[in-house]
């Protein structure tokens, strides 16, 4: 059997019955289920980066962890044996959660979500579909605990129109920014099953730039290559700290909320190899000391590139790089759909996008001195933090202590 797999953002469960996916579905939730769910959701994260990073050491990166995390977490509640084991290990998941414990966190950081967003100041969803080819006979527990999600599709007879249905799904839920998800050729008459994923995140700058402040200047590429660019220009308090440890000075830019913000990792201009360098050294701790140590408020002027990034992410060799053996052939897994072992996953595709300007983010100059020193200037005297090189960024969720995209910025697109 040939199956699709779209791994693009998050898949969220609704409702079970007591036995379907777990020994107890309707266990109630431990007191830190929803926190101990994400528990190895940063692990994974800076694994999945390094991964792609060495199929695109030289070009630019975004993607979402968060939400290849939410589908690998769909796979795993519908897996077994072997292949459970092997994303339960890859996924990181807290070994003192039983698979009944991650589903009933699962769903309540469903409905948690749901409702922050309903009154938020940042718009952060996720949405989601299973598409199964008619022929498939479903055990009927699953049509329940997926009722919202669950959609039997025509694959056979109109695979074209079924393709294009999907994208225009995808487009819809993503406010028009990912088109065209899956390529001609995707789906055929051989085609089971696709998991379609979707997730979109639109912030405000907590301090906005000023348009009347960006304006072209060089971005550097590499020492000798150069390029101009939109650049936005803001001076006001930011969270501010050099890390040794990094060898990258460290901005904390929040969106308006406070709940959500973007940390830009910038290594020093005087070293060609500045990025590749806080790559190696971007471990689960010095990453944790970036977000959970208390960064210093100074007066910083930002020089800010404004750029989109579109990136599509095969994910085949990056999973089975990961420790998700065998996930992509005949011998994985997956009968909870149907009670037999007559499913496997083809392929796996994700695709983000995302846009920097002056109000904030829709995702969807030489420094002649570096000094690795806590720099001891007046307070009136501003930092400069000038991103004309590359560098690397990430969303961080501070509340739920996950990461919600990440990226390389190397060269304007």
């Amino acid at each position: 059997m040939k199956i699709a797999l779209v791994l693009f953002c998050s898949i969220l469960l609704r409702s079970s019955y007591q036995q379907c996916l777990t020994h107890n579905d309707l266990k109630p939730p431990h007191p830190s289920g929803r926190l101990l769910l994400y528990s190895g959701q940063q692990e994974f994260s800076l694994a999945l980066l390094q991964a792609i990073n060495k199929v695109t050491p030289s070009g630019n990166i975004f993607f979402s962890p968060y939400s290849t995390y939410h589908a690998l977490l769909i796979a795993y509640f519908l897996s077994s044996h072997h292949t459970e084991k092997f994303l339960r290990k890859t996924l990181r998941l807290d070994s003192s959660q039983d698979k009944a414990d991650l589903f009933s966190a699962y769903k309540l950081d469903r409905f948690t979500t749901t409702m922050r967003a309903l009154n938020s100041s940042y718009e952060f969803t996720n949405a989601n579909r299973i598409y199964v080819a008619q022929q498939i006979r479903l055990r009927d527990c699953v049509t329940n605990v997926f009722a919202e999600e669950l959609f039997q599709k025509d694959f056979k007879s109109n695979p074209e129109r079924a393709r294009t249905e999907i994208n225009a799904w995808v487009e819809q839920h993503t406010h028009d920014m990912i088109k065209d998800l899956l390529p001609a050729g995707t789906i055929d008459a051989a085609t089971n099953l696709v998991l379609v994923n979707a997730a979109y995140f639109k912030g405000q700058w907590e301090s906005k730039f000023d348009p009347k402040d960006t304006k072209p200047e060089v971005f550097f590429i590499s020492p000798s290559k150069q390029i101009i660019v939109d650049m936005m220009h803001i001076e006001t308090g930011f969270n501010y700290d050099v890390s040794e440890t990094l060898m990258a000075h460290i901005l904390e830019m929040p969106y308006e909320g406070d709940d959500i913000s973007m940390y830009i990792l910038l290594p020093p201009f005087s070293k060609e190899d500045g990025v590749e360098t806080v790559l190696k050294r971007l471990t689960l701790d010095t990453f944790r000391s970036v977000v959970n140590e208390s960064m210093i408020a100074r007066q910083v002027k930002v020089s800010l590139p404004k750029f989109r990034l579109e990136h599509t992410v095969e994910l085949t060799p990056i999973l089975g790089t990961l420790g998700v053996q065998n996930f992509f052939e005949q011998v994985a897994d997956f009968s909870a759909l149907t009670g037999r072992r007559d499913l496997s996953v083809g392929a796996g595709i994700h695709k983000a996008k995302i846009e920097i300007n002056e109000e904030g983010t829709r995702a969807a100059a030489a420094t002649a001195i570096f000094s690795w020193r806590m720099l001891s200037s007046r307070p009136e005297v501003p930092i400069e933090f000038k991103c004309d090189r590359p560098f690397v960024f990430v969303i961080y969720n501070k509340m739920m202590h996950t990461i919600l995209f990440m990226g390389v910025y190397r060269r304007p697109e």
